[in-house]
């Protein structure tokens, strides 16, 4: 049995759902009455056969003309024929009707087997999650555990253990994986007389006058808009609706193949998640008038962190885009930049996107977003590389995200976390930066989100150490000296820096009011959907089931959400059948067949991958009010 999937809903599931369970009983139970029906048509074959040689054979003792009895000679051997083929057939049938009766027996034993597993371990593995989840709060609450150690020294961190201001509850859930923290150790240092090195590497001692940029980097005095955008949305209606009643026959699967009803939704479709992307350019605004490329890396690596910084309430799944849509950021009064993504595929979902800034830098992507639900966990890990450059220096800066890990998907309160390492080159220096995003461990002294790195050149001398958390700020301090650690008890050496007080790169604006009834949106998420005159009909805020579900109307929206991915699927099969040039899987073929409007492929001469890029026309088609045009509307 197969049924459709996917968010859109067009790729077969291998997975039998309820609704497959009660058609596959169905489809047994038809087998049995037309196996009947076959067994009725055999006796009835076999009586009137019988019938009609006995009439053949009165018609032989006739006395009748010699010509018809030629006939009745000639009708009875056909007769005779159908006879022989008529007993082999019923033997044919008796021995398949027998066959078919003894596997029906075996099919129905084991599907029920196979349910009586299914639902055995569904339990166990949900009585598993609620021990692992007593376990976790009895650690927790276990006396003479230290919730908020100090240290002489600070391990790949700058910043001081979150005190009884922080966000976490005890409600909170941890992962429970211990991890190596760093690969080094921070040493604060103040007076000059204690700067001198001692068999180590000595930098400067000083933060210096090029130093001055990063100075006030997180603080942008922000003035009066120009344009009045909202500050609000509809509170988010209280639906109450299980996770795990719909994840558990998804273990294994690809997110985007998932079908979710919009009550797991926020308002925002994946292309305006990527455009919140830039709610910190103004770090990139500051990065311009660097002179020094290892101090521009620092702000580079701080935006870099700053993406993550609204996802940490944010566990609501995106609308996926619908093949050719599209979202504009027209922001150059205010932000002084212009942002424009566009669905370039389907399966798999990826999206391109590419922004202008007016203050000298630009920034382009292809992001294909990967997940998978893993039992307890779902692991979503964007593929692709992300490009910046400053057009004055050139310099141009590549890296790629790390995997967001969503935890406590059967029991428990759901949080999320962002796990793994970000390597950021400058192409034309040969500068970078490692960047360590920490899982969080129950057995770890360390804060919860902690992200730490290292900026170095191209002779790969260390410059600055980053440290901070990706849901709060960033730090940077200047490298005074290097040197080696003594072995520890594992045997490994960490690097000792000796380092200059930190300075603040980025701080995370603080939420708006009743952000927790508005799905935890930032200032800027709360404009993003908001509608705009000008746009083109495939731009994400024209969707009608993402307005309605914004408006609070969430069983109209699922009604629309059904009806846009039942227009979707009947355009792409029209699309694989019209592709006649022999492609081998269908996302290949797709991919042949359907061209992106305002993106196109080009071979990336950095990382040799093919990659959409813009190709322009969008802004001036929009100027001469031009974006009628376009492959998908919502109507």
């Amino acid at each position: 049995m197969s049924s459709h999937s996917d968010d859109s809903g067009d790729e077969d599931d291998e997975t039998a759902s309820p609704a497959d369970k009660s058609e596959l009983h169905s489809t047994i139970k038809s087998l049995s009455l037309k196996l009947d029906d076959l067994s009725t048509c055999n006796d009835l074959i076999a009586k009137h056969g019988a019938a009609l040689q006995r009439s053949l054979s009165e018609l032989d003792s006739l006395k009748i003309p010699y010509e018809s009895s030629e006939k009745l000679k000639v009708v009875n051997e056909r007769a005779t024929l159908f006879r022989i083929t008529s007993n082999a057939m019923i033997n044919a049938c008796k021995d398949f009707l027998e066959l078919a009766e003894t596997h029906s027996r075996k099919w129905q034993r084991a599907l029920q087997y196979e349910q009586e597993q299914r639902i055995h371990l569904e339990e166990t593995i949900e009585q598993l999650a609620k021990q692992h989840n007593s376990l976790e709060r009895a650690f927790r609450s276990a006396p003479g555990r230290a919730t908020n150690p100090t240290k002489s020294f600070s391990e790949g961190d700058l910043l001081t253990p979150k005190g009884e201001d922080s966000e976490e509850d005890e409600d909170t859930e941890y992962f429970d994986a211990m991890e190596d923290s760093t690969s080094f150790i921070t040493v604060i240092t103040e007076a000059k007389e204690d700067r001198k090195a001692e068999g180590g590497t000595t930098g400067s001692v000083d933060w210096t006058s090029s130093d001055n940029v990063l100075d006030g980097a997180s603080l942008v005095p922000k003035g009066p808009p120009k344009v009045k955008r909202r500050v609000r949305i509809p509170d988010k209606p209280n639906y109450s609706l299980n996770l795990w009643s719909i994840m558990k026959n998804c273990i294994g699967r690809e997110l985007s193949k998932i079908p979710m009803p919009v009550n797991f939704n926020e308002p925002l479709s994946m292309l305006q998640r990527l455009t919140e992307d830039l709610e910190y350019h103004h770090l990139l605004d500051k990065a311009v008038h660097c002179t020094s490329s290892v101090e521009q890396m620092c702000l580079v690596a701080a935006f870099s962190v700053s993406s993550y910084s609204t996802t940490v309430h944010r566990i609501a799944k995106p609308f996926n885009p619908m093949l050719g849509e599209t979202f504009e950021l027209d922001r150059l009064d205010d932000m002084g930049l212009r942002s424009l993504c566009e669905q370039v595929s389907h399966h798999p979902p990826s999206a391109a996107h590419y922004v202008f800034s007016k203050h000298g830098w630009s920034l382009w992507q292809e992001i294909t977003i990967s997940s998978k639900f893993r039992g307890k966990y779902l692991s979503i890990m964007p593929l692709g590389a992300i490009h910046l450059e400053f057009q004055a220096s050139g310099n141009h800066y590549v890296w790629r995200k790390s995997t967001s890990t969503v935890h406590n998907i059967i029991v428990g309160k759901l949080w999320i976390d962002q796990t793994g390492d970000i390597e950021i080159v400058n192409h034309k220096t040969k500068d970078r930066c490692q960047l360590k995003f920490l899982p969080y461990s129950y057995f770890s002294k360390e804060v919860a989100r902690k992200v730490t790195g290292v900026v170095s050149d191209s002779q790969g001398k260390a410059h600055y150490v980053l440290s901070g958390s990706w849901d709060e700020q960033m730090e940077c301090a200047k490298i005074v000296q290097s040197s080696p650690s003594s072995p520890g008890s594992d045997g490994k050496q960490k690097t000792v820096y000796q380092t200059l007080p930190a300075k603040l790169l980025w701080k995370k604006y603080p939420l708006p009011e009743n952000a927790e009834n508005m799905y935890y949106f930032s200032e800027l998420a709360l404009t993003l959907n908001e509608h705009e005159e000008g746009v083109a009909p495939t731009d994400s805020r024209l969707r009608p089931d993402q307005r309605l579900m914004e408006k609070g109307h969430w069983d109209e929206a699922n009604t629309e959400k059904q009806r846009l991915e039942e227009k979707q699927r009947v355009s792409r099969r029209r699309r694989l059948e019209a592709c006649s040039r022999g492609c081998g899987t269908e996302e290949e073929k797709e991919a042949d067949v359907y061209v992106p409007l305002w993106f196109e492929k080009r071979l990336d001469p950095l990382t040799g991958e093919t990659a959409c890029m813009y190709k322009g026309g969008y802004w001036e088609a929009k100027e001469r009010q031009g974006l009628h045009q376009g492959p998908q509307n919502f109507l």
